[in-house]
C-alpha cells in the first residue's frame, strides 16, 4: 500500500485506506452536476474553481485526497492548494477508473451524463443543424449557428447558461428527495433519483 505523503494513489489502495479506517477526506473537484451524476461514496464536492476560497473546509490533519472524472483536474487543485499546508494525494484515474472496476457509485440524479455535456451536445447539433440547412436550404438559417455561438460567448463571460438552465428543469436532470432524504450507493450502470440538494 502507498504512504499517505505519496503524490498519487491508486483506487486499488484507496480501497485499503478505506477498510483499514484510515482518516482522509476524498474531495471530488468536479462541477457540481457531474458530481451529482456518480461519485465516490464519501466524496465532498468542491468544485475546482471554487478550491481556492474553501480550504477551510479540507482536512488539516490527516491526507485530502483529490478526485475528478480523469484525473486532470484533481493534478489542477493540487497545484492551487500546494501553499495550503495540506497533504494533498490525487486518486489516479479519478471517478472514470473507480466505476470501470465496477465498484459502486453514488447518483443524485437519473441522468447519465453530466449538464454540461448534455448542454455540449446540443449546442454541437444545433450548430451543425444550422451551418448544414443555411448551406442546403437558406442562409437564414446560418443564423441559428450564429445564435448559438453568441449564447456560448454570453455563458462564458457571465456564468449563466440559459441552455443549462432549461435542461437543469428535465425529469432526468431533477434532484429528487428519496424516503430517508440521503443519497443510495448504486453500482456501476444503476441509477435512481435520490437527493444530495434540492434544485429550486
Amino acid at each position: 500500500m502507498l504512504e499517505s505523503a505519496a503524490r498519487t494513489i491508486d483506487i486499488e489502495s484507496w480501497k485499503e485506506w478505506r477498510a483499514a479506517g484510515r482518516r482522509a477526506q476524498l474531495v471530488d473537484v468536479r462541477s457540481e452536476t457531474e458530481f451529482a451524476t456518480a461519485h465516490l461514496p464519501g466524496a465532498i464536492n468542491i468544485p475546482l474553481e471554487q478550491i481556492e476560497r474553501r480550504t477551510a473546509d479540507l482536512e488539516a490533519n490527516g491526507p485530502v485526497v483529490l478526485v475528478c472524472q480523469a484525473g486532470t483536474r484533481a493534478e489542477m487543485a493540487r497545484g492551487l492548494l500546494a501553499e495550503s499546508g495540506r497533504e494533498l494525494v490525487v486518486l489516479e484515474g479519478g471517478t472514470e477508473a473507480w466505476r470501470r472496476a465496477g465498484y459502486p457509485a453514488v447518483r443524485s440524479t437519473a441522468a447519465r451524463w453530466a449538464l454540461e455535456r448534455q448542454v455540449r451536445l446540443i449546442a454541437g447539433l444545433l450548430v451543425v443543424a444550422g451551418v448544414f440547412l443555411g448551406v442546403d436550404v437558406s442562409p437564414w438559417w446560418l443564423l441559428v449557428a450564429g445564435f448559438v455561438g453568441c449564447g456560448l460567448v454570453f455563458a462564458g463571460f457571465s456564468g449563466l447558461c440559459p441552455m443549462g438552465e432549461v435542461l437543469a428543469r428535465l425529469p432526468w436532470n431533477r434532484v429528487q428527495r428519496g424516503a430517508g432524504g440521503s443519497a443510495s450507493v448504486l453500482p456501476q450502470g444503476v441509477s435512481c433519483a435520490c437527493t444530495l440538494k434540492e434544485r429550486r
